[in-house]
Order: C-alpha cells, then structure tokens, then sequence
C-alpha cells in the first residue's frame, strides 16, 4: 500500500525517497537489490575483461581456435553453451551456491566468445568500443532512473523489442547466407546497438520496479548481455568503418 510519508522530500524515518510515483514497497528493500543486481554485475564485466584480455593477449589460444578442427569444434560448442547453461539456471536460480556457479560458467564461456571476436581486431576499434559503451550504458541507466522516479514506465517497449530482435536475427541470417557487403555490416550494427539501447532502459526499469527480491540472478543475466550485445553491436561498427 502507498505510504503517504514518502513525499518529495523523503520519508524522515527512513531517509530513502522512492523509486517511482505510487511505490508499494519498501524502498530500502528495493535498493538493497539493486545493489546487489549491480554488484554481481559488476564481478561479471571484470570477469570478462579478464578472461578476454587473456585470449587476446596470449595469441596461441586465439591460433588454435582458428587454425584447427577442433579449435573450430570447440569454438562451437563455446557459442552454444551459454544457451545449455541457461536451461539449468532455470531450474536452479533460486539454489545456492549452484545458481553461482552456473552464473559463473555462463559469464566465462561468453567472455572467451567475445574474447575471440576481439583477438582479431584492432586495439583502437576494441577501445573505442569500450568507451562508447561505457558512457551509454551509465548514461541510459542514469537516465532510467531519473524517467521512473518522474513517473515514466517503459514496460511499453518489450513487444517491440521482441519484434526487433526476432527482425534483427532474420537480418543476421541473411547476413550470413548472403552477404550483403560492408555498408550492410555497418547498418546491422547500428540497429543492433539502438535496440540494445532499448533493451538496457526496458530491463533496468524492470530492475526498479518489477523484478522480485528471488530474481537476483535474471537480473544480473539480462544486463549484462544487453551490456555485452551492445559492445558486440558497436565493435561490428567500428570494425566494419575501418576495414
């Protein structure tokens, strides 16, 4: 029920302002689990960061993946395992400490596949990368929470975006079948970083006001591949402008 003692101003027995217009909880409750969102977040970018430092650093790993059968068999079965991962995190998101661990597997087979894309691109189009999708990421996270405590919801835009993303994978498909030369690469990325965008605003206000206290572990998987999706989208930009 709304408690009329959060006002503009803050409640003065808790201190804390909340989250959105018409708030039913407590906020307290609700920034506890924000920060946790964010912190097992953050434990996964730096283990992607590391984890893809290493494979691009140490050449030989990259080599093997590219320059054999197997690398090329285990490089598969690295893309498709996220996916197998997902299916027992399902089940098991609420079980600690399994949900970790299967996080943890989930977060290193993703960061040797970006790692592997990032092995054979240059090092200004990588940092490039990086700081464009550090200052949108933070910017349209700021700007999420800035929009909900002023009322705005943008639970709107999931059908959409599911419709652009089911539109995205046909356009990577023929991408793939049928190349359709650099300028087409270029406009694949651009549209796969804008819904990106869409998708970091749409899960972060499901951070803020839907998400419940048990669904820690889906939060953190749905940023943090809008986060990685984003940085792919923007490396394929950049890669495809320098070429």
């Amino acid at each position: 029920m709304w408690q009329p003692n959060y006002r503009k101003n803050g409640d003065p027995e808790s201190g804390t302002r909340p989250l959105y217009p018409m708030m039913l909880e407590s906020p307290e409750l609700r920034w506890a689990f924000i920060r946790k969102i964010y912190s097992i977040l953050t434990v996964q970018l730096i283990l992607t960061i590391a984890v893809a430092s290493v494979v691009v650093t140490v050449r030989p790993i990259a080599n093997f993946f590219v320059s054999s059968a197997a690398g090329l068999g285990l490089y598969i079965f690295i893309i498709i395992l996220p996916f197998i991962v997902l299916c027992p995190l399902y089940h098991y998101y609420q079980h600690h400490p399994i949900n970790f661990l299967l996080l943890g597997v989930f977060t290193v087979s993703i960061s040797f596949a970006v790692g592997l894309t990032c092995a054979f691109t240059s090092g200004k189009v990588i940092l490039e990368s990086v700081i464009l999708t550090t200052v949108v990421v933070v910017s349209l996270t700021l700007y999420t929470f800035w929009a909900s405590r002023r009322g705005h919801d943008f639970n709107f835009l999931g059908p959409f975006l599911f419709g652009a993303i089911l539109v995205l994978m046909v356009f990577g498909l023929i991408q793939v079948l049928f190349p359709l030369g650099r300028i087409s690469v270029m406009i694949y990325g651009a549209l796969a970083a804008i819904i990106f965008c869409g998708y970091i605003i749409y899960d972060t206000d499901n951070l803020i006001k839907r998400y419940s206290y048990d669904e820690y572990i889906w939060a953190a998987v749905s940023l943090y591949l809008d986060i990685i999706n984003l940085f792919l989208s923007l490396l394929t930009i950049f890669r495809a402008a320098e070429n």
